[in-house]
């Protein structure tokens, strides 16, 4: 096609949408060569067979028959063009009728010769194809007396290893069926997260000079997401003391109610203080919750762009009955608990109360102490009102962001050795 060609073509044109279909175009490449006539090839396409599960239902392959070889290709697997998965392809398909041309999304495969009889073979026929066994079966033959019974019992063990393997399978299935597979996956994040909690810190400065720069407020919250709470943060802002006793009836958490009785009165502090009271009380919600939905927090009024963060960052994915699921596994609890803690920080001028935020999130106060450790905070006591008994006062532990971080070692726990009489 000349340049002029190409200029009317673009002038007189019109781009048409195709409508969505259940089958794209296919590019497909040829390893070994060109293909000299692409209409004696015989195509067809297979689609995998299970079209609810959402990581094979996409799963396609491509089988070219010629009059000598067949190639095979497909979108998965070792053999898959990655492109496919770096970038999007588009085909249009051009009326000249009309001159309005069709985009059909398209995907590229890489088509392989596949030898008949090559795999039959090599199943079929067992050989000694290691070093190992080819050694061994010079010992059968030739070896020496010695070096026969070394192979027998080597073997004995084999079979010993074997037996051990299938009853560690056997007692393996047995405990899978009893608790289920969803209670040991969550044991094991739990173990997880038990031995190494800096997994699920939020982003940290070590070199910050100003302490508030530690943990960054732009981290926690973005200024998209800081703007997006400006009208449920108002009506945080706009409740009356009648509101709160109301929430105080209904066991809210108590670290959001002391927040919102201490809200500053300057328009400018009260308005970022309620956003930020509101961003917490979703995060303490989310936290007490099995599984998260993008629809969680739409009734209280929720932004999308917060709804989006929190199951984003916030949840595990897994694959339940031909569904994924957004799951709140005890490791991403954690990771909520020391995000709601540096947010904290922020909103109580560097100080944060660790009692009151383990009870309002369920984390034990051990586990609450070990996340303010990791994090290089210094802890410290203080007497505050006890909330079943009015009057009295009860010990809560606090945190306090100080520069420079503290850094806690954990001391390993060492055997007396016996002295021997």
């Amino acid at each position: 096609m000349s340049a002029e060609e190409t200029l009317i073509m673009a002038a007189t044109c019109a781009w048409k949408p195709c409508e969505e279909t259940e089958q794209d175009a296919l590019i497909v490449k040829f390893s070994n060569g060109h293909v000299k006539n692409a209409e004696k090839l015989d195509f067809r396409l297979f689609k995998h067979s299970d079209g609810v599960n959402p990581r094979k239902k996409t799963r396609r392959i491509v089988v070219a028959e010629s009059d000598r070889l067949p190639y095979v290709g497909s979108n998965f697997g070792s053999g898959s063009l990655q492109c496919n998965n770096l970038c999007r392809y588009f085909v249009g398909v051009l009326d000249k009728k009309t001159m309005q041309m069709e985009v059909h999304n398209a995907q590229m495969f890489n088509m392989l010769p596949l030898i008949p009889g090559e795999t039959a073979v090599n199943e079929d026929t067992k050989q000694a194809e290691t070093y190992r066994e080819k050694v061994d079966a010079l010992i059968e033959a030739f070896g020496t007396n010695k070096q026969k019974r070394a192979l027998s019992s080597r073997r004995l063990n084999e079979v010993g290893n074997e037996n051990l393997q299938q009853a560690v399978a056997m007692a393996a299935s047995n405990v899978i069926n009893q608790k289920g597979v969803e209670a040991l996956r969550n044991e094991v994040v739990e173990t997880e997260a038990q031995s190494d909690t800096s997994l699920f810190l939020p982003p940290c400065n070590t070199k910050a000079d100003k302490a508030e720069d530690v943990y960054p407020f732009d981290e926690l919250l973005s200024p998209n997401e800081f703007d997006a709470l400006k009208d449920v943060g108002a009506k945080m802002a706009a409740l009356t003391p009648e509101d709160l006793q109301k929430m105080k009836a209904e066991n809210s958490p108590q670290t959001v109610l002391r927040h919102l009785e201490l809200l500053p009165k300057d328009d400018a502090a009260r308005d970022r203080q309620s956003r930020c009271v509101w961003y917490l009380s979703f995060l303490i919600k989310a936290s007490q919750q099995k599984r998260l939905s993008f629809k969680f927090g739409v009734e209280d009024g929720c932004p999308r762009i917060i709804i989006n963060k929190v199951v984003k960052n916030f949840t595990v994915e897994s694959f339940h009955q031909g569904s994924l699921r957004n799951t709140v596994s005890t490791s991403m609890r954690m990771k909520l608990a020391a995000h709601c803690l540096a947010l904290l920080l922020h909103m109580g001028d560097l100080k944060a109360n660790l009692t009151l935020l383990h009870r309002d999130m369920g984390i034990s106060d051990v586990r609450m102490m070990e996340l303010a450790k990791a994090m290089g905070l210094t802890l410290s006591r203080q007497l505050a009102q006890s909330k079943e008994q009015s009057g009295t006062q009860e010990e809560h532990r606090m945190a306090s962001l100080v520069l420079p971080l503290v850094k806690y070692d954990r001391r390993m726990e060492r055997r007396k050795r016996k002295r021997m009489n």
